[in-house]
């Protein structure tokens, strides 16, 4: 069972508790993205379970008239096991995705992988348009790899970076990767016919509204469950699209030991549920 403090940042262990957060977070507005917990997997059955079960998870949102969506790792469905067994599971992801008409949101990882990723993401998008991939502007690259995908069908979900590549591939002074990403912001806004701004810093929310004034691009805003949520619901409240990213599964202790690791917020956010303030 998933403790109290856990469930700020999890919805809870199955499909169906993942489910029934999206409904609360309807009911106020704002748009659900669901994760199925799990990453770096070596062994192919793993990677296969889960691409099924995102199958299944397609299957429950097309069943409903919620406002939701999936979101995926490339090392949760193969990408650690080999390319091959990655793209073929994304691919019976996608395909269900387009049966079902549902929306899928790739997930980008470490620099690594952004080559494999990006690749994936062109073969899939150019037959069905209704995805998105995550990009990072701590990465010196990603300039390149936007304007290749302005080109594309799809939508990219701007974010600061969670990772810490090479200081060679990366910037990694925090005020460089907000500079970049004010930048990349006004790239996307510029020259994309939607952007996704994937960021909880009230600096860059703000900038991406004066942009949308500016370019009138249509925009969405992301952000993560048990972070910012008043924001969240108030954003939505005001009119603009808000979604949340909303994990869930078995394998959540990894993922909110990350959260509460990498911000301050989330750790006083942590230790005030500790002590019950």
């Amino acid at each position: 069972m998933i403790p109290p403090i856990a469930n700020n940042f999890v919805a809870g262990e199955d499909a169906p508790a993942a489910l029934n957060h999206a409904r609360a977070l309807n009911a106020d507005g704002v748009g659900a993205i669901l994760n199925l917990l799990g990453e770096h997997y070596d062994e192919r059955t793993e990677a296969v379970a889960d691409a099924a079960a995102y199958c299944g998870l397609v299957d429950d949102i097309a069943g409903t008239d919620l406002d939701a969506c999936i979101s995926v790792k490339p090392s949760q469905i193969g990408l650690d096991v080999s390319e091959s067994v990655y793209r073929e599971n994304l691919a019976d992801i996608v395909d269900r995705a387009r049966e079902r008409d549902v929306f899928v949101w790739m997930d980008m990882e470490g620099h690594t992988t952004t080559d494999t990723t990006l690749d994936a993401f062109e073969a899939e998008v150019t037959d069905y348009p209704k995805m998105g991939l995550c990009v990072q502007s701590n990465l010196k690259r990603t300039r390149e790899d936007l304007e290749r995908l302005v080109d594309l069908p799809g939508t990219v979900r701007l974010v600061k970076g969670a990772y810490t590549p090479p200081k060679e591939l990366a910037y990694r002074e925090k005020s460089e990767v907000n500079r970049r990403y004010r930048a990349d912001l006004e790239y996307l806004f510029e020259h994309a016919d939607h952007v996704a701004v994937g960021s909880h810093d009230p600096e860059m929310i703000s900038h991406a509204l004066d942009l949308h004034d500016g370019f009138g691009t249509d925009f969405e805003i992301q952000m993560l469950m048990g972070v910012r949520e008043t924001a969240q619901f108030a954003l939505a409240d005001a009119g603009y699209e808000v979604n949340q990213y909303v994990p869930y599964g078995g394998k959540w202790l990894q993922y909110f030991y990350r959260r509460v690791r990498e911000r301050k917020e989330n750790a006083l956010f942590a230790l005030r549920a500790v002590v019950g303030n």
